[in-house]
């Protein structure tokens, strides 16, 4: 077994570790903004129109895209809401909002209890790297959510000025 040798001056932090403490403080999503995810004014309104006065829990509802996209033209999105679809407990819609599009408002999907399950697939276009949401409104008035990040490389939405 080889021995290891340590460095004599271990008391100095190298370049090393004071980038490995960054990373462990959650700094280093100031040196790479692309990575940070925050909600925008525009979307919180498009939510906020969707629930009402309502409040929003996590799960049932899974969203799926892929994380890394080449071009934001036709990413492909999945979506799973868990419903036993019976006449008294289903999904009535699913809103799904893209943060960094110019309208958030993607698409609504309408659901009854003949649907049999709450899933879907289509393609979306995605304007930048974001946050995608998913707002399930089931049949008793509760909300529920879920949402996947993806990274854009090639936009798909532009605005023009």
């Amino acid at each position: 077994m080889t021995d290891l040798k340590l460095n004599s001056n271990t008391t100095k932090p190298s370049r090393r570790r004071y980038l490995s403490a960054l990373g462990l403080f959650g700094l280093s999503s100031w040196m790479i903004p692309s990575w940070v995810i925050a909600k925008k004014p525009e979307a919180m309104e498009v939510i906020a129109k969707i629930v009402g006065s309502n409040s929003i829990r996590d799960g049932r509802v899974k969203l799926i895209i892929p994380p890394l996209v080449e071009s934001g033209n036709l990413v492909v999105l999945k979506l799973s809401v868990e419903s036993p679809m019976t006449a008294n407990d289903y999904v009535k819609a699913v809103h799904v909002i893209a943060e960094g599009n110019p309208l958030p408002n993607i698409f609504t999907a309408y659901f009854t209890p003949r649907s049999g399950r709450a899933d879907l697939t289509t393609r979306v276009r995605l304007a930048d790297s974001q946050r995608v949401w998913a707002i399930a409104q089931m049949s008793d008035g509760s909300f529920w959510q879920g949402y996947a990040d993806t990274l854009v490389t090639l936009s798909a939405c532009t605005e023009l000025v």
